[in-house]
């Protein structure tokens, strides 16, 4: 570990979803393993692209509108190349609040449509990811001591960074700042490893999927400590969990053994029974945990019951073949409707592989020319889309009808939202509407 360094990152994007939305800000600090900074911190804008509608909402909070990064923003082959060159290097911890399940998947789909490999910036070389939400959830459970813990105005728990900053006396200016987030993660993980060193030890080595499998396997089958967003906010997030049966792409089904299975109701099964994924860095811990102090009350449990409950569950084994049919048949991503989104339609080939490499070596004058013969059919046309995006000079006449055609179908679809969440935004900040009215009178004014 003593070669390893954190990236602690945060992104601003222009919406919630990782397939339509873009990322418009990105940044990030390296740090030792102690947690203390190791050069200049990042901090980047990316050009929106003019396929591309922001949500008002999310300009709303973050104040940086699309003129913003076209003045002074990388467009996204720029930045891709930056990060992965720069950022994303060897024996690299990527880390951040909730990155797991939101800034990550912008990172690869971004990464994805400007023909990069999608996967290996997270595992390759020695690189591993983290995400302190579910440290954070996890210390407050099981060990919260030493460490203020946020509340609601109605006495709800709730784990909002800048609200654990505030409460503990730790700076940060500008919440939804990607920088100022970032600054706020790494002062609270610092927080977490001086109050409760061991349990952000254990932590740290459990974001390797082959030390979760050591815990959590269907071959020695073993009830465990889980915080999961899915589970109660008045349990701290945190249950004692069964692993039921075999998922998707190798995962666990896992059954909360805070109920009865003869008694919950089978209609609203999910998330009594949740899916563990071993490669999201899952927060997890051995039962004995909570037999130091008072650790089953802090999560609303006691063991009789856990015993109980686990006992009656091994008495239905034909649920969890129940379960695991049901979640099979459940698509896991919606069908896409552009290349864009059809990252997780499959793995390239080789043959693609090297292809896709040529792609993003190539400059703008040689990409008028490329053409490559790629086996996989999403790729022709994400190719013709990644060159208006980021080379438009290189675009044929042909291939430029093309892509207008294509942006402008996008466009279409996207605007009735962006309009009426635009007809709100007015009410709130009248120079932020008539900035996003103004980009979108760029980028497609004749249609409308």
């Amino acid at each position: 570990m003593s070669d390893k360094t954190f990236f602690f990152y945060d992104l601003e994007t222009s919406g919630l979803n990782a397939r339509e939305d873009r990322i418009m800000q990105f940044a990030g600090q390296r740090t030792d393993m102690n947690l203390e900074p190791v050069g200049e911190p990042v901090n980047i804008l990316v050009k929106m692209t003019r396929d591309a509608l922001p949500s008002p909402s999310a300009i709303m909070v973050t104040k940086i509108t699309p003129q913003d990064t076209l003045r002074d923003g990388m467009t996204e082959a720029e930045f891709v190349r930056y990060v992965t060159e720069e950022v994303f290097v060897s024996d690299t911890i990527v880390v951040g609040y909730n990155t797991v399940r939101f800034d990550d998947e912008f990172m690869r789909a971004t990464l994805w449509r400007n023909f990069y490999d999608p996967y290996e910036w997270e595992w390759k070389e020695g690189r591993s990811r983290w995400d302190m939400l579910d440290v954070v959830r996890l210390t407050r459970a099981l060990r919260p001591e030493g460490i203020k813990w946020p509340f609601t105005e109605d006495g709800r728990a709730t784990n909002r960074l800048e609200l654990i900053t505030k409460l503990n006396g730790v700076e940060h200016k500008h919440a939804h700042d990607a920088l100022s987030d970032v600054h706020a993660t790494i002062a609270v993980a610092k927080l977490i490893k001086e109050k409760q060193p061991k349990l952000f030890g254990f932590l740290l080595k459990m974001r390797d999927k082959r030390e979760v499998k050591k815990l959590v396997n269907l071959e020695n089958k073993q009830p465990f400590v889980y915080v999961s967003g899915r589970y109660a906010q008045e349990y701290n997030k945190a249950t004692v969990v069964f692993p039921l049966t075999s998922g998707r792409n190798g995962n666990v089904l896992v059954y909360d053994l805070r109920y009865n299975v003869e008694e919950v109701n089978q209609e609203k099964i999910f998330p009594i029974v949740k899916e563990l994924c071993f490669n999201k860095c899952p927060a997890v811990a051995p039962v004995s945990v909570l037999d130091e102090g008072d650790g089953w009350a802090k999560v609303g449990l006691n063991p009789d019951d856990v015993r109980r409950n686990l006992e009656i569950l091994l008495k239905h084994p034909d649920f969890a073949e129940k379960m695991r049919s049901e979640a099979e048949a459940k698509p896991e991503f919606p069908p896409a409707i552009e290349p864009e989104a059809a990252l997780y339609d499959g793995f390239l080939n080789d043959a693609d592989r090297i292809k896709v490499a040529a792609v993003r070596n190539a400059v703008e004058n040689k990409l008028a020319d490329f053409h490559p013969d790629f086996v996989d059919e999403r790729l022709p046309e994400l190719l013709l889309h990644y060159k208006g995006r980021n080379f438009p000079q290189s675009l044929s006449e042909s291939e430029n009808k093309q892509w207008e055609e294509y942006r402008r179908a996008r466009l279409n679809r996207l605007a009735p939202k962006f309009l009426k969440e635009l007809e709100e935004l007015y009410k709130k900040d009248e120079y932020v509407g008539e900035e996003l009215k103004l980009y979108f009178e760029d980028v497609l004014a004749e249609d409308y």
